[in-house]
């Protein structure tokens, strides 16, 4: 692999990753509601997630899921119905401004394990995740190469810089936890719902080409 193309995979992943998604929502609602903690949860839960997918698009299920119409529009309804009921969740969220002290005990998402699955079952239950993954990654693989190397090197790379991206919008709901009084991080939590419908709505309506 060229370091061009490596670099130019990193722009460009650096880009695809500061694009606010159902993940990136959740760190900044588990950052305002309960802290960097529970939050580094749920992005090791999305990079779990995540290292799932690109492990199947480089053993070939990706494509095997993507071929199945019934697999895919089944996989498209439970990612909808999860998305609207984390809406709910959000909406419903009752956060409190904190000055001192640790972030807790607020909006449900005090627990690290439900942090950790909430955020992995998003990821995994988004088949435009698997359809991006399909599409994006071969992009920059070299065929006259081995391919596992390459898959391995771009999955890594992509998953480091998500990763450090999630963590950013989880700072800064514990930034702004500690700076907003709790009728702000009320509305920012119900933007992040409103937000999270219509990605809902998007996937509702998403269509393979």
């Amino acid at each position: 692999m060229l370091p061009s193309t490596l670099l130019l995979f990193c722009i460009s992943s650096i880009a695809l990753a500061v694009t606010p998604g159902p993940t990136m929502l959740l760190a900044l609602s588990n950052g305002i509601s309960s802290g960097t903690r529970v939050a580094a949860f749920g992005i090791a839960g999305a990079t779990v997630a995540s290292a799932c997918l690109i492990s199947a698009v480089a053993v070939g299920l990706g494509s095997l899921l993507l071929a199945s119409e019934t697999l895919f529009n089944l996989l498209r309804v439970l990612g909808v119905l999860y998305l609207c009921w984390l809406a709910w969740k959000l909406w419903r969220s009752e956060p409190a401004a904190i000055n001192t002290g640790d972030i807790g005990r607020t909006a449900g998402l005090v627990n690290p394990k439900r942090a950790f699955l909430r955020c992995a079952t998003v990821s995994l239950s988004n088949p435009k995740a698997i359809l991006f993954f399909s599409a994006f990654l071969p992009q920059f693989v070299d065929a006259s190469r081995p391919l596992a190397l390459q898959y391995l090197i771009l999955g890594a790379v992509f998953l480091a810089i998500d990763a450090t991206v999630m963590l950013a919008y989880a700072m800064a709901g514990k930034r702004a936890a500690r700076l907003l009084s709790a009728a702000g991080l009320k509305m920012i939590n119900r933007g992040c719902a409103l937000v999270m419908a219509m990605l809902a709505l998007a996937l509702a309506t998403f269509r393979r080409a």
